[in-house]
């Protein structure tokens, strides 16, 4: 039941955003356009892929992938299937707010996506993965439901500064 209400309020939601364009651009007002985010879950394993609704208010999981020398490619291709150009990357610390093992291998992902034209944010983030699994359990996509909260936190800050 609760699926249908989420499922109708993002119809309405992009119901809402067709109107709100078509007015602004009819009556010379200013209109923000929206598009899809990225959120990223990197992991030594595996790495956890999210994706945004157009509106910027939803992170959706989409996929999980395997870390292998094939990533950086794999995660250009969904972004750019997907219009994406802005991408968020979890900041993984440790219990003491320090950087962790991952995090220097993570930055060097996040340069590699900078280079292939994206812009890359850090949204800090610490245990989503344990987070995601006690919502879920623990499946195969426990890594994209990892990213769809990074990526959420991202998307929350970002409303409350508009």
């Amino acid at each position: 039941m609760d699926f249908f209400y989420i499922f109708l309020s993002l119809i309405q939601y992009t119901n809402k955003q067709i109107n709100d364009k078509y007015f602004a651009t009819n009556f010379n007002l200013e209109y923000t356009e929206y598009m899809k985010l990225m959120g990223i879950d990197y992991g030594s394993k595996r790495v956890g892929i999210a994706t945004s609704d157009d509106g910027e208010q939803f992170a959706m999981p989409l996929i999980t992938i395997n870390n292998s020398k094939n990533l950086l490619l794999e995660v250009v291709d969904i972004a750019r299937k997907n219009n994406i150009k802005e991408i968020v990357m979890g900041e993984s610390k440790n219990y003491k707010g320090q950087a962790n093992a991952i995090l220097p291998e993570s930055l060097n992902f996040k340069m590699d996506l900078e280079n292939e034209g994206f812009i890359v944010h850090l949204e800090p983030e610490f245990m989503t993965s344990a987070n995601a699994e006690r919502f879920q359990g623990k499946n195969d996509m426990l890594d994209a439901s990892a990213a769809a909260l990074i990526l959420q936190s991202f998307l929350d800050k970002r409303q409350a500064k508009r």
